[in-house]
């Protein structure tokens, strides 16, 4: 059984733990395939904090093209940010925003490895 802090060291406490629940049932090979494939498509809460901030200063809704928000995106582009009352509660929502972001993310490359693989984990994909 693979241990995700010593794959992924950088993860935040409850990423980790939802990220552990899904390499448990597998090899170390396929456990450092999911972190490099993981890795690459995950969203580290620091940028999106920094990006909501650009709202304030630049262009409002960068930090949700980027989560693949695309509608609130562009909401936010043409409401500045829905007059800024949505960038700030972005700003203090951020580590919820990149979590889910993170965790769809997941799902979809373990997903995606079940399907190359075969079989499920308990997970029901």
């Amino acid at each position: 059984m693979p241990n995700v802090f010593n794959i992924m060291p950088e993860l935040e406490p409850d990423e980790m733990s939802f990220i552990q629940g899904i390499v448990n049932n597998m090899s170390e090979q396929e456990a450092q395939q999911f972190a490099s494939i993981y890795r690459a498509r995950r969203r580290d809460p620091m940028l999106v904090l920094v990006t909501a901030a650009i709202g304030f200063f630049g262009i409002a809704g960068v930090h949700r093209f980027m989560l693949g928000h695309i509608g609130m995106g562009i909401l936010y582009i043409f409401t500045g940010g829905l007059c800024f009352i949505g960038t700030i509660v972005d700003v203090f929502n951020y580590k919820r925003l990149a979590f889910e972001y993170n965790i769809k993310e997941a799902q979809q490359v373990q997903a995606m490895m079940m399907g190359q693989y075969g079989g499920t984990n308990g997970y029901g994909l």
